[in-house]
């Protein structure tokens, strides 16, 4: 059996990282399991003292990739994160052509809210995500 892997990000605001990674990512909100018809309702029977901006659920839509949860936490990150996520963009092409494909991808999460951290032209790109989360950009092997 292969394991399945889901991914927790620790946060201040899941509202504003929620909406970040759905953009980056092509992510839905994920519905609540069943039987409970609200994430509201799942958190209540959970914890009576949760809200739901206390978190983010996400999914992706074909089913391919990681569950994302954003879970509200008092500390602030206070440090590089041990682990990151690195976003591939399409292969095919010249060098060059995957080169564009990525500077592009990276112009498009700076509208959503990231900010570029370095550059190593040809390789990839490391980026932060709102809350200052370490991500990369690259093109994707082959």
């Amino acid at each position: 059996m292969v394991a399945r892997i889901d991914l927790t990000l620790d946060c201040a605001d899941a509202r504003i990282l929620g909406a970040f990674w759905r953009t980056a990512l092509g992510y839905v909100d994920e519905p609540p399991p069943a039987p409970f018809a609200t994430r509201a309702e799942w958190l209540a029977h959970h914890d009576p003292d949760a809200s739901p901006a206390d978190g983010a659920w996400l999914c992706d839509p074909s089913g391919a990739g990681p569950r994302l949860s954003l879970l509200r936490v008092p500390e602030p990150k206070t440090a590089k994160n041990r682990l990151h996520l690195d976003i591939r963009v399409p292969s095919g092409g010249t060098p060059a052509e995957r080169w564009a494909r990525t500077r592009a991808e990276a112009a498009r999460l700076v509208t959503a809210g990231a900010t570029v951290l370095a550059e190593y032209s040809g390789h990839h790109i490391v980026m932060a995500d709102p809350e200052g989360n370490e991500f990369c950009v690259a093109p994707s092997p082959g």
